[in-house]
């Protein structure tokens, strides 16, 4: 079944909430304060059931300047509009206003009600269309159906709800296979139940069960249960009104302007790029950085408005603008929007969200605006190329299409596209293939090998450039796991060599310079000459007149090369040789007497107890040997 949307706009005491009344039997008017004023100061809610059958949720909108706010609260998840014009008055302050908003917001869908059509005369009711007509041209409402009803005497009502039905029938619903977004627009305590907070779905769908996240608070919570139109149900989608009561919600985390998000779908900003109108009968040009309201979805919130390519905004203009918000908003892109001055607050402007997550960007420059604009109109292919080589990350292809507000089928094309023209890198991993801009892809790899290069010749007896080094200075922003799987990627393409915990260019074959191979020989010489009770490492460096950072450089190229072999004991070192030697002799001695003692190895080997235990003890522990009482045995 098809969920639309319909919302009420126009001017105070112009009949909005009795038509509501007249049309679905539902007071909407629920504050103690709303009935002793006869004014709907918050938001109301009803269900009307059309002559189809089809139903469709009503919220009906404050029209006192006052709660503008209000108002704005609700009209921004409506897909149909009842513009209400009372006979008696005609177009007022508040009718101007709210259709200006109408505007802003793009709702195309609307139906002019012309109500208290009892109270005049036919030439009046005449006059009073003539002029709402001239009032509509050139608007979003320029060509819908115009009806005169009565609430009180139901003349027009019958009409009215026949031509509902068939603009509902002929209003595209929202889409449900987009991300979850449910704007708050109201938060109760329910004795017994918890916290529940109400608004329109407008994207995705909420399932019971499922683990939702509160934004910008940042807090998730279980879905509890779910109402549409008072009736319990197993989920809701796009287009419905909805309540939502989540477990462990407090009614003081959550407040209208919130955002009911699938955990970690979105990212709260303080700054977005758009494209502004400033409307044509604002009283003043605009100007840069001035301090304005912006209402998106529900919330209002405080920022400044920064003119990219002027100073000074003159009415009825459109331009690229940055958004400095003072508090976070949560926003995709193609959001409408409303702008109010701060003071005095009046409708002044709005647009189109077109970068919700926006950096800061440098005044009258060309190509800056020029990415606005492709991020505004471009292709999917140029705006995943846009994003990758601005971002310079790796992105997952649901990351892309998060970031991108587009849906992901149309972000695999464009990334198909971008492969083909050898624009873009897909990086394998073992789950989630990873997506990066081709040029700064081999930019890495460029800058990669060269670092590793300067690296061998700093430290010419290293095996390469470590890792985890690499990351923490160069490619923070990546994570330790996607890191390895883009050094994999740079190892196949040709650029580096890997080794387990450092790499190093591909051209790197780790030759030693004269002068360091004669000090390797003369350091291994010394080990081997000293056979199995050789000089401790200190004495053999001192010897050499090395610098206690120099002795640990040889030192640790001699293990890694395998020429030396380090005993238990953290002093003691033997060349390799002499190793493999006291292993064989060990070995065999052990095939004919069973077991050996420490005094038995120590004359076996010609060496000392100092060398003769640490011996045996390595043996241990490479699971040669193993100890039974003081001897030892073969394993």
């Amino acid at each position: 079944m098809k969920h639309i949307i319909i919302g009420t706009a126009g001017h105070v005491d112009h009949g909005k909430t009795l038509l509501i009344k007249t049309l679905t039997g539902v007071e909407t008017d629920r504050l103690k304060e709303e009935k002793e004023r006869g004014i709907s100061i918050e938001l109301g809610f009803a269900q009307l059931k059309l002559p189809s059958g089809k139903q469709a949720g009503i919220v009906d909108v404050p029209g006192h300047e006052r709660f503008i706010k209000n108002m704005l609260a609700g009209v921004g998840g409506i897909d149909l509009v009842l513009l209400i014009i009372a006979a008696d008055e005609g177009v007022m302050p508040q009718t101007r206003e709210h259709v200006d908003i109408i505007q802003l917001l793009q709702v195309k869908k609307g139906i002019v009600v012309i109500t208290k059509a009892d109270l005049v005369d036919d030439e009046w009711l005449e006059m009073v269309k003539e002029e709402v007509r001239d009032f509509i041209k050139g608007t979003v409402l320029a060509e819908a159906p115009l009806m005169a009803v009565s609430s009180t005497t139901g003349q027009g009502i019958s009409e009215l709800l026949a031509v509902i039905d068939k603009t509902v029938e002929d209003t595209e619903e929202r889409t449900s296979t987009g991300k979850l977004r449910l704007p708050v627009d109201r938060v109760f305590s329910v004795t017994g139940f918890g916290t529940v907070v109400t608004g329109t779905l407008l994207s995705g769908r909420i399932i019971v069960g499922d683990a939702v996240e509160v934004m910008p608070q940042g807090n998730v919570y279980r879905v509890r249960s779910i109402q549409v139109h008072g009736k319990k149900v197993e989920q809701a989608r796009a287009g419905q009104r909805t309540a939502v009561n989540l477990s462990g919600l407090e009614v003081h985390e959550v407040t209208r302007g919130s955002v009911v998000v699938a955990p970690k779908s979105v990212e709260p900003s303080y700054r977005m790029d758009v494209k502004f109108l400033l409307l044509e009968g604002t009283e003043k040009p605009l100007k840069n950085r001035a301090r304005v309201r912006m209402y998106l979805g529900t919330d209002e919130i405080l920022g400044r408005i920064r003119l990219l390519d002027r100073d000074e905004l003159e009415p009825g203009q459109e331009v690229y603008a940055q958004l400095e918000l003072e508090d976070e908003a949560i926003a995709g892109k193609g959001d409408r929007f409303v702008i109010r001055s701060y003071s005095p607050m009046r409708t002044i402007g709005g647009g189109t969200v077109i970068d919700a997550n926006a950096s800061k960007h440098k005044r009258f420059r060309p190509e800056v605006l020029e990415a606005i604009a492709t991020k505004e109109m471009g292709e999917p292919d140029e705006l995943v190329e846009q994003l990758l080589s601005a971002k310079q990350v790796l992105f997952t292809l649901e990351e892309l299409a998060l970031a991108l507000n587009l849906p992901e089928e149309d972000i695999q094309q464009g990334t198909e596209k971008l492969l083909v023209e050898g624009n873009i890198k897909i990086i394998p991993t073992d789950k989630k293939d990873l997506y990066v801009s081709g040029y700064v892809y081999h930019q890495w790899g460029q800058e990669v090998k060269n670092m590793a290069e300067v690296y061998h010749q700093e430290h010419p007896l290293r095996e390469g450039y470590p890792r985890e080094e690499l990351r923490s200075r160069k490619f923070s922003q990546i994570n330790t796991k996607n890191f390895q799987y883009l050094l994999q990627a740079m190892e196949s393409d040709g650029y580096i060599k890997l080794f387990e915990k450092t790499l190093s260019s591909s051209s790197f074959q780790g030759d030693l310079s004269d002068k360091y191979q004669r000090t390797v020989d003369s350091l291994l010489k010394s080990l081997r000459d000293g056979s199995l009770q050789p000089p401790s490492w200190t004495e053999i460096a001192k010897g050499h007149r090395l610098k206690e950072s120099e002795a640990q450089e040889y030192l640790q190229y001699l293990l890694r090369k395998g020429l030396v072999v380090k005993l238990v004991d953290e002093e003691l070192y033997l060349a390799s040789h002499s190793f493999e030697q006291a292993r064989t002799k060990i070995v065999n001695f052990l095939k004919e007497n069973k077991e050996i003692s420490v005094g038995q190895t120590r004359d076996l080997l010609n060496t000392s107890r100092k060398y003769a235990l640490p011996l045996l003890e390595t043996f241990d522990r490479e699971r040669l040997t193993r100890r039974v009482g003081d001897n030892r045995v073969l394993i």
